[in-house]
C-alpha cells in the first residue's frame, strides 16, 4: 500500500476526531482559525483544489494536493469518503506531513 504510514495517521486523525471532512468543513474549519493543515487527493476537481488552496492561503495554513494518494485510497483510510480535509491538530498534521514527505514526493500549493 502506498504511504502507508501517512494513511494510517490520516486514519488515527480521523478517529479522533481531528480531521475535517470535505470541503464546507474545511473551509469553516480554515475560518475558524482551527486548522493547521489541509489536503486535497489528486483526483479532486481542479475547481475544488483552487477552491481549498485560496481559503488554506488566505488563512495561513499549508495545503497539500496529495499527488499518490486518490479519494477513494484516503477515503479508505478515514473510513468515510471525501476528497478534501483538513487536519485539526498540530501534531497529527506535523507527523503526517513528515511521513508523507518522507514518503516520496510532495505538491505544496
Amino acid at each position: 500500500m502506498p504511504d502507508c504510514k501517512a494513511l494510517t495517521l490520516l486514519g488515527f486523525a480521523a478517529k479522533a476526531g481531528k480531521l475535517s471532512f470535505g470541503m464546507d468543513a474545511a473551509v469553516k474549519t480554515l475560518k475558524s482559525g482551527k486548522a493547521f493543515l489541509t489536503v486535497a487527493a489528486y483526483d479532486v476537481s481542479d475547481k475544488s483544489r483552487k477552491e481549498i488552496a485560496f481559503f488554506a492561503q488566505k488563512y495561513s495554513v499549508k495545503f497539500l494536493v496529495l499527488e499518490r494518494l486518490d479519494i477513494k485510497t484516503v477515503s479508505d483510510a478515514v473510513g468515510r469518503r471525501c476528497g478534501i480535509m483538513s487536519v485539526n491538530d498540530s501534531g497529527f498534521a506535523g507527523a503526517f506531513l513528515k511521513a508523507y514527505i518522507e514518503g516520496g514526493n510532495a505538491n505544496d500549493e
